[in-house]
């Protein structure tokens, strides 16, 4: 392919996303495919000769895009966001384009500092402790890494580093594996399955604790579990804090949790995946009291803030944890001496090669603007409520727990059962798609606004897909039970000749 082919191929899928985007709502949100669609339709084997463009093209059209979930639809409710706009994706083209590899600041000097710049303006957004970044006189900074699911095991990587260094120091004759086994890890047990792989990537046990009823993590199970532990030999070293869970959006009280994790030395770090992105508005920065308490702090960018995956933005208040636990050095790797605080980022993360992640965060905040993001933050929150007003209005579903930034979790009251009907129902008709969550024991369907496209009307749409289920469903139960009802009622009847014979 040649520069002038690129130029038409280019144009051609920018033509096709600008009408994917366009027309967004006029394919349902499932495709209509069965698991091994794409497998049985492709060619064994790679091909022997060059295709052009357009035949690669006309294959993506006919085969890949008909098999596609379209997270981006209005009526795509599942899991939490993933965030997209034009912006990104020029971003991520032009940092893809470049073809760069950031492992020193050599190696690609624009790639390492726009990751500084960038992550002192969402920092400084976010309202985050000035320890936390780049441009404070200390050693704090913030990087991007690949995922929310990466940094908690970064840091944790981290985390267990610094505690044997810490211990060391205290007595320079202590067997250094056989302390690390004693190192425990907590979390919630509403957090997510990526900080329970953490712990078995990371060698490490961990501890999820009970959540109380409202989905957070409270000091005092906190500080009854570390006494336990501490009580059998064990070393607390590691808290993953939830503000907001996968589940439920539940927070749990930093203020609580960090005085406890500070006291026994333990590293606190906030998975902020979803919810963080909120704080760039300063009415939520409450749901963060007890920040200055934590070691370190991620939220997924590409989640809420309209930046294509990936795009984990994590930082730290001292990046000489990071580079203790991961600097290898090697003749090749060796950098210029820099008069300035520039990270060398390749010791803050696990892989050597770094992509050019930044320019796309880039191109978002300044096409956006501080303003532009903060109103789609509450745009997104206002057609959550208007969503639940919806639902409160009829008496069939109940709301559990209470509505969370742009999560809606329901329920029917006729139970469990019935409610994973409706879902499952919705779900095979392909019009929407919600996923399932449990809320203290019962069932629960989570709703959570996605698309940057949802509008008022859209949800109003949602709603009456969900409705319009529940009415056929509650109408076929009624008249199932009434059958079998009838069907019970003749055989006893039948029984009843029978014992009058």
């Amino acid at each position: 392919m040649d520069s002038q082919q690129f130029r038409e191929f280019g144009k051609a899928a920018i033509d096709f996303l600008a009408d994917y985007y366009d027309n967004i709502r006029d394919r349902d949100v499932l495709p209509s495919v069965e698991p091994g669609y794409l497998i049985n339709k492709l060619p064994k084997e790679a091909p022997e000769q060059a295709e052009d463009w357009k035949t690669i093209f006309e294959h993506f059209t006919d085969s890949v895009v008909p098999g596609t979930t379209r997270w981006h639809s209005p009526q795509f409710h599942a899991y939490y966001p993933t965030g997209t706009s034009f912006a990104s994706i020029i971003g991520g083209l032009l940092g893809d384009g470049l073809g760069v590899v950031g492992i020193t600041w050599m190696a690609s000097p624009a790639c390492t500092e726009l990751e500084v710049v960038t992550m002192n303006w969402l920092g400084q957004l976010l309202g985050l402790p000035k320890e936390f970044l780049n441009c404070s006189p200390g050693s704090g900074g913030g990087v991007i890494q690949g995922s929310a699911s990466e940094a908690t095991l970064v840091c944790l990587l981290a985390a267990k580093d610094k505690m044997i260094r810490r211990l060391k120091s205290l007595n320079p004759d202590i067997d250094e594996d056989l302390t690390k086994i004693k190192f425990v890890a907590y979390s919630s047990d509403q957090s997510n399955s990526s900080v329970e792989k953490s712990g078995l990537l990371g060698s490490m046990k961990m501890k999820l604790l009970k959540a109380d009823p409202s989905g957070r993590l409270r000091g005092h199970t906190l500080q009854k579990a570390f006494e336990e532990d501490i009580a059998n030999g064990l070393i607390p070293c590691y808290v993953v804090a939830n503000l907001g869970t996968t589940g439920t959006c539940a927070f749990d009280p930093l203020d609580e949790l960090g005085p406890i994790c500070q006291k026994y030395n333990a590293w606190l770090h906030v998975d902020a995946a979803y919810a963080g992105a909120a704080f760039i508005c300063p009415e939520y920065r409450h749901l963060m009291k007890g920040i200055e308490y934590a070691d370190s702090f991620d939220i997924n960018a590409h989640k809420w803030l309209l930046v294509l995956f990936d795009c984990s933005t994590m930082w730290v208040k001292d990046g000489y944890d990071l580079i203790n636990a991961f600097d290898v050095q090697r003749i090749y790797l060796e950098d210029v001496k820099a008069e300035i605080k520039i990270p060398d980022y390749r010791h803050w993360q696990m892989p050597l090669g770094r992509r050019f992640r930044s320019l796309k965060l880039w191109t978002v905040m300044k096409s956006y603007g501080a303003e532009g993001l903060r109103n789609h933050i509450r745009s997104q929150v206002g057609l959550a409520q208007h969503f639940a007003n919806l639902v409160q209005a009829d008496d069939r579903f109940i709301i559990e727990p209470e509505p969370a930034m742009g999560l809606v979790c329901f329920r029917l009251i006729e139970g469990d059962k019935i409610t994973k009907k409706l879902l499952n129902n919705l779900t095979e008709k392909k019009k929407i798609f919600m996923v399932g969550a449990s809320c203290k024991g019962r069932f629960i369907i989570r709703m959570v606004i996605c698309s940057q496209f949802t509008t008022k009307e859209d949800v109003e749409v949602s709603w009456k897909l969900i409705k319009d289920e529940t009415d056929t469903l509650i109408t076929y139960e009624k008249v199932h039970m009434k059958s079998i009802t009838t069907m019970n009622e003749n055989i006893k009847n039948i029984n009843m000749c029978e014992k009058s014979k």
